[in-house]
This record gives structure tokens, sequence and C-alpha cells, in this order.
């Protein structure tokens, strides 16, 4: 009788992480090319840039962190990642703030 291995298989988990970010990438630019052309009738899509990139950062350093183990360098590139993770969602919330106080 056949076992099946009850861990996910990095193949997936990989290909899911490359789908998010090419997803989350389209979203992205299509967010920016709209915010650029009108910036003032698309002035809510600064802070969705932001937070699209914050989540994909929070993401990257979570896959780093699961698939790490005790390598020293994953895990400097999962404090890494979070960081800019932190600025990004901290932009974020300085774009919504200013755009909340300026209606």
């Amino acid at each position: 009788m056949f076992i099946q291995n009850k861990r996910k298989n990095p193949r997936n988990t990989a290909l899911i992480l490359d789908l998010l970010h090419i997803a989350v990438g389209i979203l992205v630019v299509i967010c920016a090319v709209l915010a650029f052309l009108n910036p003032e009738r698309h002035q809510f899509l600064f802070p969705v840039i932001f937070l699209l990139a914050a989540l994909l950062n929070v993401v990257n350093g979570w896959f780093k962190w699961k698939s790490g183990g005790r390598d020293k360098r994953r895990k400097i590139s999962f404090a890494a990642s979070c960081m800019i993770a932190a600025l990004l969602l901290l932009a974020g919330m300085l774009s919504i703030a200013g755009i909340w106080r300026q209606a």
C-alpha cells in the first residue's frame, strides 16, 4: 500500500507563490497606471499600491521563514522582508491619513 507524504510538496508552494507574485504584480501595475493618469480622481489607489506591496513582502517573508530551517541567510532575508513590509505598511497608512485629512 502506498503511503502519502503528509508534508506539502515544495513545488506546489513555489507555484502558489509565483502565481501570487504575478497576480499582485498585475494589480499593482494597473493601479499605478490608473493612479498616475488621473491622480485627483484615483487618489485612493495610492494606499492600495502600498498595501499590496506590503502584503507581497509579508507572504515572501513567511515563505522564506517556512522553507528556511536553520539557514542564517534565509532568516536574515525573512527579517529584511518584514522590515520592508513594515515600511510599506507605514507608507500606506500615511497615504490613507493624508487622503482622509484632505477630504
